[in-house]
């Protein structure tokens, strides 16, 4: 049995900030705007994937890539949204194969709304702290980490991608 690859020092410390961060940062995220919009994270992300499409819809299978999540995830919040009226799901009209996700003015607006909140958020949480060089080399860290994870580059990190 082969020995196992034990984090070095530096290691270890780098790895116990960045898992303090995945769980710092989603709960904070979500918190905010639970509070002042009445979102789930995951659903201001589902409405903000769909408010920067051209036509503000999306096939639910490229909305759920858009969103780097599985499709039944992304069903789930779509469903949930439907249900507030932000979100219509119909049949794809160009081929009638597959479901499209489309925001209503009522979800464009709610996502309008939520975004000032969210972007300062953001800010406070994550940007405030760092300078320009700093937030650079996240950019630079967090694309290797990505490319690692995600070599095809299936995931989607680009904005208006």
């Amino acid at each position: 049995m082969d020995e196992p690859r034990w984090l070095s020092d530096e290691q270890q410390r780098a790895w116990r900030k960045f898992a303090a961060l995945m769980t710092v940062v989603p709960a904070g995220l979500d918190a905010q705007l639970q509070r002042d919009s009445d979102l789930t994270h995951f659903g201001y992300w589902v409405l903000a994937m769909l408010s920067e499409d051209p036509d503000r819809a999306l096939r639910m299978s490229h909305l759920a890539a858009q969103a780097n999540a599985s499709p039944s995830r992304v069903s789930h919040v779509v469903s949930k949204l439907e249900a507030r009226g932000w979100v219509r799901r119909h049949r794809a009209a160009a081929d009638g194969r597959g479901n499209v996700a489309e925001l209503t003015e009522a979800g464009y607006r709610k996502v309008r709304e939520a975004a000032p909140g969210h972007v300062e958020q953001v800010r406070s949480m994550i940007f405030d702290g760092l300078d320009e060089d700093q937030v650079r080399r996240l950019d630079e860290i967090c694309g290797a980490v990505l490319a690692h994870l995600d070599p095809d580059g299936r995931l989607c990190t680009q904005v208006g991608r």
